[in-house]
């Protein structure tokens, strides 16, 4: 998998890349990741990419030029299956989303800033507009961080355990089980008997359990289709 990341600020995004799952991914060939700095793409002097809405008000717009002649760079050396766009107002990004995101093969982010982009860009360019949250942040980038890691660490071989990935949180519809680790006791607190029976079939059925009691307590509107 590529997934090209087109931003005005790039040094935000050189830690979350260079560590961990994802920098193995990339060291192993299975994923790719190019940060790409949309001022290299102005014709401004100053390298400026923004400029004043029509509309008025405070804050500033993000030009479409520098920012369609970047995608376009990008499109003309090969297809892409998603041209995702951060927004506030976009899609609530969820773990189904991450799922179908981890079958693609080429993906470009844009990471939105200041008051937006313009909006000719998402009408003619953008593919899908991802939310990671009702909140907002200073720009796209942590957005970007958060779609790529939980994307690249779905592809086969980029854990250690592939199947480890399959038993996470959302991935059936409900939060994870309790998980336990040696020592078996603590302080008189005790590990679950069950987990140390060596049934797994009766292990199997104590976290099912387990993963539907947690996510009625904390998490009931996942069970809104029930």
């Amino acid at each position: 998998m590529r997934i090209d990341i087109l931003t005005v600020v790039p040094e935000l995004l050189e830690s979350p890349f260079n560590h961990s799952i994802i920098k193995r991914a990339q060291d192993k060939g299975i994923a790719q990741i190019h940060i790409h700095n949309i001022r290299d793409f102005s014709h401004d002097k100053h390298n400026r990419v923004d400029s004043y809405a029509f509309s008025g008000g405070a804050g500033m717009v993000m030009r479409i030029e520098p920012i369609v002649e970047a995608i376009e760079h990008l499109t003309n050396q090969r297809e892409y299956d998603e041209i995702i766009f951060t927004s506030p107002d976009g899609d609530q990004y969820d773990q189904k989303t991450a799922n179908t995101l981890s079958l693609k093969k080429n993906i470009i982010i844009l990471c939105g800033h200041y008051k937006g982009i313009d909006q000719r860009i998402r009408d003619h360019f953008i593919t899908r507009e991802i939310s990671i949250g009702d909140y907002v942040l200073t720009g796209g980038e942590l957005a970007a961080s958060v779609i790529a890691d939980s994307v690249i660490r779905l592809l086969p071989g980029a854990m250690g355990d592939e199947t480890s990935a399959l038993t996470d949180s959302y991935q059936d519809g409900l939060l994870a089980p309790p998980v336990y680790t040696r020592p078996a006791e603590y302080r008189g607190w005790k590990v679950p008997d069950v987990l140390l029976s060596g049934d797994h079939k009766l292990i199997t059925q104590w976290q099912e359990e387990q993963a539907y009691l947690r996510t009625k307590k904390l998490r009931p509107d996942l069970l809104k289709d029930e």
